[in-house]
């Protein structure tokens, strides 16, 4: 049986980084899947991209919901491992499997049912919805491994081992990449089949993670013991993931909501507003996932050592972390504002879709370096079993898009870049607050003599 990661003791910089490092990877990976669809569809002009973005913000909300029980078993084994109690952190592993598995199938068919409906909210043209419904209903099984898998990799961070979701992420992400232009294209006695074949791409992809998962969690050798996909479940164990996993489950879901009603506002420029928002969303990712694989890896960190009492290390770790972060997403704001048209024009060939998302990655490169400091703190707070504070900051700044998106659009010199520059603002003002609460809460919560 292997043994978990001990964050507790050693070099702080080595502990996060080795932890930092294949979480990133896995994020870009997570990352890859929508655009590596994006690339190929781009080719095929932004109808087929805006099909799939549109459908991809209800992939985004999938990975919101499923923070319920992923950071939820992060958070509750990490703890129990800091405090050296295998048999708890084993029981919380368990009920995060079977709450997962429950709630992910009920999503997938949600989706099924509902596709027509969440697709209606875009009001596109008959044949780009007719493209979208089809994309969202073949990917929806896919949706519930999706479901699965992103707990299964909570489980395996909580423990200190992230190289196990990378290396299991990466095999799904080959599968996607060779499957996608083959099933998109068609090749010898395989159809064209366009969006469809992404979609077919993506879940079939999301199937091979899971089973991988599926042989591994489910054998003697995990290190907590083997698991059961359906457990009896225990109120205390149910309760206390879901209060912990609810609140950063409700910020992602409402994140997704509100990008979905910036979506519908950037629709009234067409097909090119959506497809604007879905690929220079994508993009902006290079700096997102960055910061959250840092902040992952520093809620593992912090939830160890706030489960053995080592409050001076979380300390250290938070600081350490948010200087590395912070230079990237430093990095990554120059690089968005100076090759903004370039970068853009590798996913699409108008000159009318390259000029407007060549602004909205200018505008939002002002905001990177305040998007990453938010990022490294919620997870120095999620570690801790805080997550309220992080959740709240985002919610309420981020639901603030919406008004602001619909005043400065309606001036005519802004039009549609009116909502690139809502987001910006509130991702500084998010930037800005969440770490002066954290600085309050080090002051008053982390101030106990370390065990």
């Amino acid at each position: 049986m292997t043994k978990t990661n001990d964050l507790t003791q050693g070099s702080i910089f080595c502990s996060l980084w080795i932890m930092a490092v294949p979480l990133i990877s896995a994020s870009f990976i997570q990352m890859a899947y929508s655009m590596t669809d994006m690339l190929w569809l781009g080719h095929l002009g932004s109808d087929a991209v805006a099909a799939a973005g549109a459908a991809g913000f209800f992939t985004w909300l999938c990975n919101a919901l499923s923070f319920m029980t992923k950071i939820g078993a992060e958070i509750t084994v990490s703890q129990s491992i800091g405090a050296k109690d295998y048999k708890r952190a084993a029981s919380y592993a368990s009920h995060a499997i079977t709450l997962s598995s429950i709630l992910g199938l009920t999503y997938a068919c949600f989706i099924v049912i509902a596709a027509p409906t969440l697709i209606g909210l875009f009001h596109f043209e008959t044949v780009i919805a007719e493209q979208a419904v089809s994309y969202m209903r073949i990917v929806a099984p896919g949706l519930f491994f999706q479901f699965n898998n992103n707990t299964f990799s909570g489980l395996y961070n909580g423990q200190g081992d992230s190289r196990t979701p990378f290396r299991t992420s990466a095999v799904g992400l080959i599968v996607n990449i060779l499957l996608d232009p083959l099933l998109i294209y068609g090749a010898g006695p395989i159809p064209r089949m366009e969006t469809t074949g992404a979609a077919i791409a993506t879940a079939l992809a999301q199937l091979v993670v899971f089973s991988i998962f599926h042989h591994r969690i489910f054998s003697e050798q995990f290190s907590l013991g083997q698991m059961r996909l359906f457990y009896p479940l225990k109120k205390e164990y149910i309760q206390r993931i879901v209060l912990l996993g609810l609140p950063v489950s409700i910020q992602n879901a409402l994140f997704s909501m509100f990008s979905l009603t910036l979506a519908t506002l950037a629709a009234r420029w067409g097909a090119v507003g959506v497809a604007t928002q879905s690929i220079g969303s994508q993009i902006e990712a290079i700096s997102w996932m960055t910061a959250a694989g840092f902040s992952t890896a520093l809620a593992a960190f912090s939830g160890q050592n706030y489960g053995a009492g080592n409050y001076e290390r979380i300390r250290k770790g938070y600081y350490l972390t948010l200087g590395i972060a912070g230079s990237i997403g430093l990095f990554a704001g120059i690089l968005f504002y100076v090759f903004n048209k370039e970068i853009f024009s590798l996913f699409v060939k108008e000159p009318e879709a390259i000029e407007a998302g060549g602004n909205y990655l200018k505008i939002l490169a002002l905001s990177q370096l305040f998007m990453v400091t938010e990022s490294v703190t919620a997870g120095s707070f999620n570690g801790t079993g805080h997550t309220t504070p992080p959740a709240l900051t985002s919610i309420f700044f981020t639901g603030a898009r919406i008004p602001m998106a619909i005043f400065l659009t309606s001036f005519p010199a802004l039009g549609l870049t009116g909502i690139w520059w809502s987001i910006t603002i509130s991702s500084i003002f998010k930037g800005s607050v969440l770490p002066i609460w954290y600085l309050w809460f080090q002051c008053h919560k982390l101030s106990s003599p370390q065990k």
